[in-house]
């Protein structure tokens, strides 16, 4: 399965020819070589994992995608068909397998709502957060795609979040609030954190890829 790191939260999935699209948000660039688009997920309902204007262009290039996301998502993006998913939820849609995990979204403050997110495992490989330290059950994760910044995380923690995971190779995203400063030194505590697992941390930049 090949993993490409886009802008931000955005990540594409191909495999068996098939595409899966995940968190294609305000902070990314438009996307290209959708026809055969299986599914986009969308682990919450904020607006730098998600735009209308996306949804709008995958719909075109690959009509009736179905698209999956907590009920926050649907109530958010009302204006399109979601499929709402839960934690502890399997599907299967081409060749991916999507497991969900979690539930809530890393709290930002008190004096904001805090709301439904779910993190996704993708064919017992990938394993995607969201906005969130969801760690999903006892699995072995070959390749962790682990957010590096943003108003709700303490690097301290999403460092916990890696010890925890144990992933066999990692990589950072949600990194767009960062300086590049900022990027290369939360790059590095979860580059520490990955390896204290025998792992390989992965400097991944927005449009390279990984096989996992």
């Amino acid at each position: 399965m090949r993993v490409t790191k886009h802008e931000h939260a955005c990540l594409r999935l191909e495999t068996g020819g098939k595409t899966l699209i995940i968190d294609p948000g305000g902070f990314t660039l438009p996307l290209d070589d959708l026809s055969e688009l299986a599914a986009v997920v969308l682990t919450h309902e904020h607006p730098d994992h998600w735009t209308p204007k996306h949804l709008e262009q995958l719909l075109a290039a690959a009509p009736g995608t179905p698209i999956f996301g907590p009920a926050g998502v649907a109530a958010a993006a009302s204006e399109f068909d979601i499929t709402v998913v839960a934690p502890g939820e399997a599907i299967e849609v081409g060749p991916f397998r999507l497991e969900f995990f979690g539930g809530t979204h890393n709290v930002i403050h008190a004096s904001i709502p805090t709301i439904e997110n779910v993190g996704v495992l993708v064919n017992e490989t990938l394993y995607y957060p969201g906005d969130s330290y969801a760690v999903p059950g006892d699995r072995d994760v070959a390749l962790l795609a682990a957010p590096v910044g943003a108003p709700w995380l303490k690097i301290g923690e999403a460092m916990d979040f890696v010890l925890a995971v144990r992933p066999a190779r990692a990589f950072g995203t949600h990194d767009m609030t960062l300086s590049r400063i900022g990027l290369d030194m939360h790059r590095s505590r979860l580059r520490w954190a990955t390896e204290q697992g025998g792992g390989e941390f992965l400097d991944l930049e927005a449009t390279e890829s990984v096989d996992a």
